[in-house]
């Protein structure tokens, strides 16, 4: 995430995190780096369908294209 969310190029693609890890520390770092979201397993498929169309929703209404190259 630290390489990816500071390129001009690809800085706007969302992240989702998707591990067995509930350590809080770990979801903190997650997001400090940029995080869109933080899906822990085992998750039931609707439910992670739900997370993804939701942050697709957000992004295809706020994201900005990548500048032409």
């Amino acid at each position: 995430m630290a390489e990816i969310k500071p390129d001009p190029q690809l800085g706007s693609i969302p992240i989702l995190i998707f591990t067995t890890s509930q350590d809080p520390a770990d979801i903190e770092t997650a997001y400090a780096l940029y995080a869109n979201a933080y899906v822990t397993k085992p998750i039931h498929l609707d439910d992670f369908t739900t997370v993804v169309a939701r942050i697709q929703e957000f992004f295809t209404e706020v994201a900005a294209l990548p500048a032409a190259s």
